[in-house]
């Protein structure tokens, strides 16, 4: 018998199972803080949770129900929060392994894990200017800080691209050197978790209005501006492969625009300021010819002096962050949710990307790798994890003699 990919066996039936199997199938359904506690039970167990089929299967069933992961501005110790769609807050968690990095954005977001970058203050042309870089898995509370790149003479742009491997991904930053008569000279490298080096690239010729980027179908994607003016003019986009394309832009535009993964897709959501804040959804249909397709258009439900301030995407709906509202629009059905949320986070203007729990480990074990101390677990703790375990195994085991029925 076969339920949801797993190698669930039942022999002549008996009722026989393979053990690994069938712990895998229950607690894979856990959340991660839970399947954490579930260390602790036995050394099997610790076994299990640390294999790469069990963390490949995890991630499987979590990709099938993303949430929301929200973040304030980050000053001090940042704490960050799971959210579903509907606006219940899961879980807020602190990163105290972040408490020596100040000011730190979030930039990416994908199997679990996240990125983040800590800018330096404005410098001029004299200067040298770097950030640092962060890959993150929160649910785990693991914390990666990247070695420096080269020096810049201004704040670097950032991207990520994940994959071939579930948990391999590269770092793409493009900085500038100074000059003779200080021209400003533009570059691009790239870090790889495999060999855990940065290494610089053939000139690009293109450079990202910053770090804000999205990661679709095994591609990154940037606004590019123009050179006067921080306005978009058009899509930088590069793959796991170190392959660069420019993309061009719909003609229906806005300064005021963004770039989303929508169900799989790239796609860009114009907010038109001027058009008492309508928005309209562009997908990408290819890439090589720039060929846009416009899926909707509709009025956002807000007052005309607000602002959209952040736009995140799971699936068939769109999460809007403006300045007084938290607002989620379902593309299928075309009708808004106002979220009540306002007061919930430590700072208005939170950030949003949609996220995926998960059990992924970095790579690097060194000190470049920062974890915080697990902390002895309470026998309730375990009581509670072992009560959601058995719980679940309840659900399944009804579930499948029904299926037998």
């Amino acid at each position: 018998m076969d339920i949801d990919g797993s190698k669930l066996i039942c022999i002549c039936n008996k009722n026989w199972f393979e053990m690994d199997d069938i712990v895998t199938n229950i607690l894979s359904r856990l959340p991660v803080k839970s399947i954490t506690l579930c260390n602790s039970v036995s050394k099997d167990w610790y076994r299990l949770i640390s294999s790469p089929p069990f963390i490949k299967a995890q991630l499987i069933r979590s990709k099938e129900k993303p949430i929301y992961i929200v973040y304030p501005h980050m000053y001090f110790i940042p704490n960050i929060y799971f959210m579903e769609g509907n606006g219940e807050i899961i879980d807020g968690i602190p990163l105290p392994a972040c408490r020596n990095f100040s000011s730190l954005s979030m930039i990416g977001s994908f199997n679990g894990l996240i990125c983040l970058i800590n800018f330096a203050s404005p410098l001029d042309m004299t200067e040298v200017s770097d950030l640092d870089i962060l890959m993150c898995n929160p649910a785990i509370q693991e914390v990666l800080v990247l070695p420096n790149g080269s020096p810049s003479i201004e704040d670097p742009s950032i991207g990520v691209a994940f994959g071939p491997g579930i948990n391999e991904y590269k770092v793409f930053r493009f900085f500038y050197t100074a000059c003779e008569l200080k021209v400003k000279h533009l570059e691009c490298e790239v870090y790889s978790s495999v060999t855990e080096l940065w290494r610089r690239m053939e000139s690009v010729g293109l450079c990202p209005m910053d770090s804000t980027h999205v990661f679709v179908n095994g591609r990154v994607y940037w606004f590019i501006s123009s050179e006067k003016h921080p306005v978009p003019v058009s899509i930088l986009s590069v793959d796991v492969d170190e392959n660069f394309r420019e993309i061009r832009l719909p003609d229906e535009f806005s300064e005021n625009s963004f770039l989303i993964d929508l169900d799989g897709c790239l796609s860009l959501v114009v907010v038109h300021d001027e058009d008492n804040k309508k928005m309209s959804i562009w997908v990408l249909k290819d890439c090589d010819e720039s060929i846009w397709e416009k899926k909707c258009s509709d009025y956002i439900p807000i007052d005309a002096i607000e602002c959209v301030d952040s736009i995140a995407a799971r699936k068939n709906e769109i999460f809007f962050i403006t300045s007084a509202h938290y607002l989620v629009f379902n593309v299928d059905c075309k009708t808004w949710t106002e979220l009540d949320i306002a007061g919930t986070f430590e700072e208005n203007f939170p950030i949003a990307f949609a996220f995926t729990e998960s059990l992924l480990p970095f790579q690097v074990i060194g000190p470049l790798v920062l974890r915080e101390k697990i902390p002895v677990r309470k026998q309730e703790d375990l009581e509670c994890c072992l009560v959601s375990f058995l719980l679940t195994t309840w659900r399944l085991i009804c579930a499948i003699y029904i299926l037998g029925d």
